[in-house]
């Protein structure tokens, strides 16, 4: 099992928050666009884990792309 990098996390808590603010939108204005719930804005600018599905939610109203890009995994030996 894959552990979540929590440094992954606060990267993306960073840029939401961010884009939120920007666009001068509260959480709860925010989620109401989304259709998501105002804990779950505030659990993933926490760092928190979501589900995808919210993540991609959020981004859209955000204006923001979601990519996947591939990395180095370390050897567990």
């Amino acid at each position: 099992m894959v552990e979540t990098d929590s440094s992954a996390m606060n990267e993306i808590a960073q840029q939401v928050r961010a884009a939120r603010t920007g666009l001068g939108l509260s959480q709860g204005l925010l989620a109401s666009r989304a259709g998501v719930s105002r804990p779950s804005v505030a659990r993933l600018e926490a760092g928190e884990d979501v589900s995808t599905d919210t993540l991609s939610k959020i981004s859209e109203v955000l204006g923001l792309k979601l990519t996947l890009a591939e990395v180095q995994l370390e050897d567990d030996q």
